[in-house]
Parts: C-alpha cells; structure tokens; sequence
C-alpha cells in the first residue's frame, strides 16, 4: 500500500503546510535526501502548542504536540515533494522538547511523532533519533522536530 493510501486509510488529514517564521527553507532535496528545518506544532486554527514539559505539559500532552508536528512535517514533506510516496525511508530525526530542567522523559515525548511516522511509513517509518530537552523552543513551542528522509527520484 501507498504511503498516500494508508494516509487515506488512517483517516489523516494534513494540514496546509506550514510557512517559515523566519528566512529558511521548510525543506531541501540533495541527492537522494530530502532534509526538513524545524517544526512545531500547529493548531488547526494555526495558533501554536505551547508549553514546557514538566510544568505546563505532561508527557500526553507533549506526545500529542509531538504527533501534531508530525502532521505539520508531513504537509511541508507532500508540498516539497509532490507526494509522500517518494518517501522510501525516514533516515535521522532529532525531536527537540521544550522541558524544565527536572523533566527526563524526552524520548516519551517524541515517541508521539515516531509512533506517526510508522503509521504512515510501515517500518520504513522507524529512524536514528536523538530526543533532547531545551530551555525554550521559538515562541515557547512544546517541541520541534527536523527530519532527513530518502526519497526516490
């Protein structure tokens, strides 16, 4: 099945994707890679998620950032590419949680996003990843996540 099939299937709708708040590029191709700048979670209302884990969010509610954001990488990846079936693996992924210093539970968080990838992707949806805490995020979003993905051509 597809990637857009199964899209379909799972009943996900992907929002606009997102503009850049300031001068970068939501994505570039070099080669066989296609390389993401950062995302954040969108509402469907386009205002941000914001918080920091470990005061103002809890792992679910970061999860849930985290899957938003995903959705968000995801209309910028269609919108860049054309479609998510030239998609053939999702390689590296670095999800970045806007936490307290006390909050451990980075990987937790950004399992939201994992867990949407390999929905979409099958196991070409499973990636190297680096989950790590900041002292804040642009605008105090809750996460931002990049991604490097191969593609066909």
């Amino acid at each position: 099945m597809s990637h857009e099939a199964r899209l379909t299937r799972l009943g996900l709708t992907l929002p606009v994707a997102p503009a850049p708040i300031a001068k970068f590029a939501p994505a570039i191709t070099h080669g066989d890679l296609v390389y993401t700048s950062g995302h954040g979670p969108v509402n469907a209302d386009g205002s941000f998620v914001v918080g920091k884990l470990g005061s103002t969010f809890d792992v679910e509610q970061g999860r849930a950032a985290a899957r938003l954001t995903g959705l968000g990488l995801l209309a910028t990846l269609r919108a860049h590419l054309g479609s998510l079936d030239r998609i053939t693996r999702i390689v590296k992924v670095l999800g970045m949680v806007n936490a307290t210093p006390e909050f451990a539970e980075h990987p937790k968080v950004i399992d939201g996003f994992t867990g949407l990838m390999l929905e979409v992707f099958g196991d070409a949806g499973l990636s190297a990843r680096s989950a790590v805490g900041m002292i804040s995020l642009p605008g105090g979003i809750a996460v931002e996540i990049e991604l490097i993905a191969s593609i066909s051509r």
